[in-house]
């Protein structure tokens, strides 16, 4: 039931209703009480709270609302870190897209910047093999752009995308030749020269070997990681009155803006399409607006970490605030928060970077930059944004899961005959970010130890369950159960506990 290009492990179709619970879909327009019946991992039917009635020869899963618990199309993450191959003492697809659905995720696209990196074929093949047994929620890839992230020589795009290639990156790396990124540009639009293929394993340096014309490209999003070096490198964390009081060396806005800036001007001239990764300062956000205004294919996202905390969340040189790029100032974040609210930015990426303990116990400026974030990215953004009146849920529900659109994925949606890509949240419960540990294999959350409202108690992917609090990830049952929404505590309502 997984969309094409998105890959998990077999897994049982979900039979549950969900009786009167407050569903909201800002898409349809929809937010009102009402019955919900999913049926072989499909909704089958909406109907007014105690009207619809399972079936007495059908064993069907019953979750109780009381019109309290909130039912939201399931989110998507296009940007996560899933550490293989090569990188599984951190985390690895079976544990990465365990904590997806434990966020209220019924799907990501994972980077390919792993050891060695995702850039041929064969690679690409082996990963999507690995999520075919191992992932709880479908799981999409992007390819590199470059050979080995290196900059200089194309990838093989057209086998990589004819093997299911969403899109390609070198996430973690910028691409800093423009005559690299320009040559990928046209191959993505335009196809190679001829629109014969190249041989497996030709690569095509900076613009050679393509001309202008009406000829198909490989398509597929060109997903960039803005930062240019040279006036990064050796920074810590964000250049400014912190860093310079801290005595510790800084990243200037300008690394990421510049790169913005430039890259937006390459896809309007290349006629290409462009997604630009986890953007944190203003200068980007007006890069993206005026791009956007030019009629330029581009997008962007932003990350719960970069909407929510500053540089001065970095004065303690917590290693879990340290992240690429670096958290900036406050009139950053509000231009990151108004640039999602006006849609400028289009969706909500966590950039899940999961790392060791120890690798993010040695001292700031020489840990790894990175922080997790799908356990906590809905609970983070609610209790910051949405309770304080900054954001709508309608809107903050929407955006987390707009990243599915811009990959040609299906969107999530409670609609009749629709997969069932849910997920059921409880509002009211507080609890402690990473107080009963992490689902991820790394915790290394920014958010960690912070009280934060909003709960994720059950989440559907694909049509199948693949979380509820309380419990492992694991296919449906089919068993006949009970579960009531009692009134909150701080741990919230443990659908695991209850009795069958």
């Amino acid at each position: 039931m997984s969309a094409p290009g998105l890959v998990r492990s077999p897994q049982d179709p979900a039979d549950l209703l969900l009786r009167d619970v407050c569903v909201l879909d800002p898409r349809l327009d929809l937010d009102a009480r009402h019955d919900v019946l999913v049926r072989d991992g499909e909704v089958a039917a909406l109907g007014a709270p105690g009207t619809l009635t399972p079936s007495a020869d059908i064993d069907i899963e019953v979750v109780e609302g009381r019109g309290r618990l909130r039912l939201l199309p399931a989110f998507f993450d296009p940007h996560v870190h899933l550490r293989s191959p090569g990188q599984e003492h951190k985390e690895d697809i079976e544990s990465g897209t365990r904590a997806a659905a434990a966020g209220g995720y019924c799907g990501v696209i994972a980077m390919p910047n792993t050891d060695p990196a995702i850039d041929s074929p064969e690679r690409l093949r082996a990963v999507r093999e690995t999520a075919a047994r191992q992932a709880h929620v479908p799981v999409g890839f992007l390819a590199a752009i470059t050979r080995g992230l290196g900059g200089e020589e194309l990838t093989d795009m057209e086998a990589l995308r004819a093997l299911g290639a969403l899109g390609f990156t070198d996430d973690g790396h910028p691409v800093a030749d423009a005559g690299v990124l320009r040559a990928a540009l046209r191959l993505q639009s335009q196809g190679p020269r001829g629109g014969g293929s190249r041989s497996p394993g030709a690569g095509v340096g900076k613009a050679e070997g393509f001309s202008r014309g009406a000829r198909r490209g490989v398509g597929g999003v060109l997903t960039l990681h803005e930062e240019d070096r040279a006036l990064s490198r050796g920074g810590s964390m964000h250049e400014g009155a912190v860093s310079a009081e801290l005595g510790i060396p800084g990243v200037p806005a300008a690394s990421e803006a510049t790169m913005v800036a430039r890259d937006a001007v390459l896809a309007g001239c290349e006629g290409g399409r462009v997604h630009f990764q986890h953007l944190s300062c203003v200068a980007s956000v007006r890069a993206l607006a005026a791009a956007k205004a030019c009629g330029v294919a581009a997008s962007g996202e932003a990350t719960p970490h970069h909407l929510l905390l500053s540089e001065e969340d970095v004065r303690g040189l917590d290693t879990s605030m340290k992240m690429n790029p670096p958290l900036a100032t406050a009139a950053d974040r509000a231009a990151l928060v108004e640039g999602l609210r006006d849609g400028t930015i289009d969706c909500v990426a966590t950039d899940h970077a999961p790392h060791a303990p120890a690798e993010k116990a040695l001292p700031f400026t020489a840990a790894p930059m990175g922080t997790t974030g799908l356990e906590t990215a809905f609970a983070a953004l609610y209790t910051e944004l949405v309770v304080p009146g900054v954001l709508g849920l309608g809107l903050l529900v929407e955006r987390m899961s707009a990243g599915a659109a811009l990959f040609e994925l299906p969107v999530p949606q409670i609609a009749s005959g629709a997969s069932a890509n849910l997920v059921l949240v409880d509002l009211d419960a507080e609890w402690i970010a990473g107080e009963h540990g992490w689902q991820s294999r790394s915790e290394n959350c920014c958010f960690a130890g912070r009280r934060l409202r909003g709960r994720v108690l059950l989440t559907l992917a694909a049509g199948s369950i693949a979380y509820r609090a309380g419990g492992e990830a694991k296919p449906n049952p089919r068993a006949q159960r009970a579960m009531s929404a009692e009134p909150s505590s701080t741990a919230g309502a443990d659908l695991g506990a209850v009795s069958i």
